[in-house]
């Protein structure tokens, strides 16, 4: 499936401020399960200088920086990807995978896995939904993962709040409603408490074309032996497979936001966004060698 969209984003200050640094994570990632076709950011002003690279969770980020004094910064973001993976379940677990949770990763594997592994802080609320929900699933780490899915889905009423930080999982489990970053957050946390690697993922899925207003949305990646990193999305109660675009994953969401940075000076700031999305499932020819 192809899929394009456009992301522009104005930031008003009421008075003129120093921006620090800025990350943009706003450029999709190209992996097995995405190819990414073309891709344009412009940001105006535009910054005294920026840099193309890696971060720590292997997102495509620009690093910008800005020698003068701004009261507005635009940021347009538009690209194309071919999604690839079409059935979300085309791999055999190994190892740890096919045992029984909670789960135990091999010690090297488990080493490289410790941000998303991390259960510290993490509410009883949450522990006893994944205790819950193991009980429910027998303990198989496939079962577990779509009960707790299908109990996200089902069992939460779906909001949408513009802007803000995710929730913290006891928040979104005591107003049983969330928007989709929250039950992100709640899905994670509660597959790290079966053991179960998982980071928070945000990107743009291909039903926000049909809806009058789209926004970016957010789900998790857990990371399952013998499949690598796979997504599921407890805001639809489904496995991600080609109608989502991945743009960045990270063990702490505010390491996935589209625009990180902060400025000097005393000013208020407003954001206005828009995001158009068009979406074609019709076959792309092979390219020509």
């Amino acid at each position: 499936m192809r899929i394009s969209v456009t992301h522009s984003t104005i930031y008003r200050y009421d008075s003129p401020v120093w921006p620090e640094p800025h990350t943009f994570r706003l450029k999709p990632r190209q992996d097995a399960a995405q190819r990414l076709i073309q891709h344009q950011l412009q940001i105006l002003p535009a910054p005294a200088g920026s840099v193309e690279c890696l971060d720590q969770d292997g997102n495509l980020v620009l690093e910008a920086w800005f020698d003068s004094p701004l009261a507005q910064m635009s940021v347009a973001s538009s690209f194309t990807v071919e999604t690839l993976r079409e059935n979300p379940f085309d791999f055999l677990l190994t190892g740890p995978g096919a045992a029984p949770l909670p789960m135990v990763y091999p010690e090297l594997l488990g080493r490289a896995l410790t941000p998303y592994l991390a259960t510290r802080g993490l509410s009883p609320a949450a522990r006893k939904l994944a205790e819950r929900t193991l009980q429910q699933s027998g303990g198989q780490p496939m079962a577990f993962l779509a009960a707790l899915n299908g109990t996200l889905f089902d069992s939460f009423a779906h909001v949408v709040r513009e802007d803000g930080a995710p929730h913290e999982p006891e928040t979104t489990i005591a107003t049983r409603e969330g928007t989709c970053r929250d039950l992100a957050v709640l899905f994670c946390a509660a597959a790290r408490a079966a053991g179960i690697a998982a980071r928070f993922v945000s990107g743009y899925e291909c039903e926000a074309a049909l809806q009058e207003r789209a926004y970016m949305h957010a789900w998790a990646e857990v990371y399952l032996p013998g499949g690598g990193w796979r997504g599921f999305d407890p805001s639809q109660g489904l496995a991600v497979a080609a109608s989502h675009v991945t743009v960045a994953a990270a063990a702490e969401p505010s390491m996935a936001a589209p625009v990180s940075g902060t400025f000097r000076g005393e000013a208020r700031s407003r954001m206005q966004f828009a995001i158009a999305m068009q979406a074609d499932a019709s076959p792309i020819p092979p390219a020509v060698i």
